[in-house]
């Protein structure tokens, strides 16, 4: 099975287009578009009734401490952890494409509502839902697409793993919250047929190169 987009090859930086902040000399970042990219794929296994994609980002620091911090840096010696950016369930088989912006087009304070997704689709809760909950402006449940924002004072660039899951059941039955974790709990305990992964790289830092 392959996974590929119109927007960034594997390995290549992810359009500002497709990020939840972009860098701005003045005041570090602004918001951006936050359009879901485009993705599709191609030899799915026979047998497959459904598809699972997921996307997260395994390069967020452990503590908070020094992030966005100025004068501060975010040390590439930092532990790593990883962060839920995109949870999306129950693709038809017969689909073999998501289309740009279609399933996320701009910044919802207080996160998009789910889990119901346009074209029929059920979306997960991201891990920006954690990271607002004690911002009184943009707290709330997060589901669906909301792309990356990296600390602007990282020393390291961030990789955004989109992996794609071909099962062998019309739906994924997941316990619990429909939680990043959760769902990759599932699929860990489930059949899978094939996957499938795409990496784009981000940041927001002007001094690493991307």
């Amino acid at each position: 099975m392959k996974l590929y987009s119109h927007n960034f090859k594997d390995g290549g930086a992810i359009p500002g287009k497709n990020s939840f902040a972009v860098y701005d000399p003045e005041n570090n970042i602004r918001l951006s578009d936050n359009l879901n990219p485009h993705l599709r794929w191609e030899d799915a296994p026979a047998g497959t009734q459904s598809l699972v994609l997921l996307c997260h980002d395994p390069d967020v620091p452990t503590s908070a401490e020094n992030v966005n911090q100025p004068g501060k840096r975010v040390p590439a010696s930092l532990p790593r952890a990883d962060f839920f950016h995109w949870l999306l369930l129950n693709i038809p088989a017969g689909q073999s494409e998501i289309v740009e912006g279609s399933q996320s087009h701009g910044i919802s304070a207080g996160g998009k509502q789910g889990p119901s997704a346009p074209d029929g689709l059920t979306h997960g809760i991201n891990d920006y839902t954690g990271w607002f909950a004690n911002d009184e402006s943009m707290a709330g449940t997060y589901y669906g697409y909301d792309g990356p924002c990296p600390p602007w004072n990282d020393e390291i660039i961030h990789h955004y793993v989109f992996t794609l899951y071909a099962l062998p059941t019309p739906t994924l039955n997941v316990a619990g919250e429909l939680t990043g974790a959760n769902i990759r709990r599932t699929l860990e305990n489930s059949d899978v047929l094939a996957k499938a992964t795409l990496t784009g790289v981000y940041s927001l830092n002007p001094d690493v190169k991307v």
